[in-house]
């Protein structure tokens, strides 16, 4: 297997872009990266593109093709939509990264778009049921807040954990937001404006949400042998691990006996703290599945960061702020960054490059490692990518 490495990045900004189509959201990250990159375009060897629903909002599928088009790539490369709900595009770098290890291809780009805020409350939900099981959940008035609220209750219940907790790490995100210009909401927020906001599914309100959003961000990912023809500063990925869960949340509990983890979030870490020969201490910063408050305490604990039923404790403690510990979404996190979905894996990524490079508007000194959490369906899969900087 051959080193991979991340040698351009590019990514629109994350918010209210209603001006731009899903497409030109996506030709904008890439063509970016490209730029970034120093590479030719008709190096490029294969194109993937991560993107949940734009079927169903847009009325358009086959993007991958239509923006490899737009870019004036070469006919003869696979240009593929990537599908794995709010997995997408990480999906996407976990199948450029194994082409090139491999040695099938030597320079692929891997990016997400997505276009969600145009359509109404209702329409979007719809949207994101669909990554859930419809008989048994999405048909049933099942929804992702409604899930998470299970998730936070049962947190509160087994282990003690306090709503203050949760609000704290909206708190935190978006403090850290505030220095991202990519970030959709730059504003700070109290604790207290937390716990005031309207109650969405009890005992998560408004702030404990993340919000839909429009963006799309772009990797160029190279061999690392050919890398050091473009690039004085490589990101190496260092571990890559996806799995997949189980198909409803009460399969999950019946197999696991709790809702408190995702099994698949444990087996990707697994797999890629294994290739990366790393441990959760050797981790400088992390960028995770932060859809809701209570996620990014449970992710950190699947993650192996803390033990189980100390995740919000660290919070409190401090051990997730940029000069904590364990600095957790510097970027401010799907929580105040944003959530396009489809893109929400590459725009991870693209901030932990900035990390490594030493270039982060919200630095985490000496920054040399970093992981990128993103989950899609209640559970169904998950991908997680060890980098780390490179020569």
């Amino acid at each position: 297997m051959r080193d991979v490495a991340v040698i351009g990045i590019g990514t629109t900004n994350f918010g209210l872009l209603g001006e731009m189509t899903v497409e030109e959201m996506g030709v904008r990250a890439f063509s970016d990266a490209i730029r970034d990159a120093g590479v030719e375009k008709k190096d490029i060897e294969a194109l993937f593109l991560g993107n949940f629903t734009a079927g169903m909002l847009q009325g358009q599928e086959t993007l991958a093709p239509m923006i490899a088009y737009s870019l004036g790539l070469r006919e003869n490369i696979a240009a593929v939509k990537v599908e794995g709900a709010c997995c997408s595009s990480s999906i996407g770098i976990r199948l450029g990264y194994q082409l090139i290890a491999s040695g099938v291809h030597d320079l692929v780009l891997v990016g997400g778009a997505e276009k969600m805020t145009t359509a109404s409350t209702a329409r979007a939900t719809r949207a994101l049921s669909a990554a859930m099981d419809p008989v048994s959940e999405s048909h049933t008035g099942y929804t992702y807040p409604g899930f998470f609220g299970l998730v936070a209750n049962r947190y509160m219940y087994e282990y003690g954990g306090t709503i203050e907790q949760m609000g704290m790490v909206s708190v935190k995100n978006h403090n850290n937001s505030v220095s991202n210009p990519r970030a959709r909401f730059r504003h700070r927020i109290t604790l207290e404006e937390v716990l005031e906001s309207r109650l969405v599914a009890d005992p998560l309100k408004l702030y404990d949400c993340c919000p839909m959003a429009d963006g799309a961000a772009a990797l160029v990912l190279c061999s690392l042998e050919r890398a050091r023809e473009y690039s004085k500063k490589p990101v190496v990925i260092a571990g890559s691990g996806m799995s997949r869960g189980f198909r409803t949340t009460h399969e999950t509990i019946n197999d696991k006996g709790t809702m408190l983890s995702l099994p698949c979030t444990v087996s990707a870490a697994k797999e890629a703290f294994g290739m990366a020969k790393l441990q959760p201490g050797d981790i400088d910063v992390v960028e995770l599945h932060d859809c809701f408050t209570i996620a990014e305490i449970v992710d950190s604990e699947d993650l192996g960061f803390f033990e189980r039923g100390k995740g919000g404790r660290a919070v409190q403690e401090g051990l997730t702020q940029v000069d904590g510990k364990t600095p957790i979404n510097p970027s401010g996190g799907l929580i105040s960054k944003g959530h396009p979905v489809g893109a929400t894996g590459c725009g991870q990524a693209y901030e932990i490059v900035k990390q490594l490079r030493g270039e982060h508007e919200n630095q985490v000194r000496n920054a040399e490692i970093g992981l990128t959490h993103n989950a899609g369906g209640t559970g169904a899969i998950c991908a997680v990518h060890i980098f780390k900087r490179g020569f």
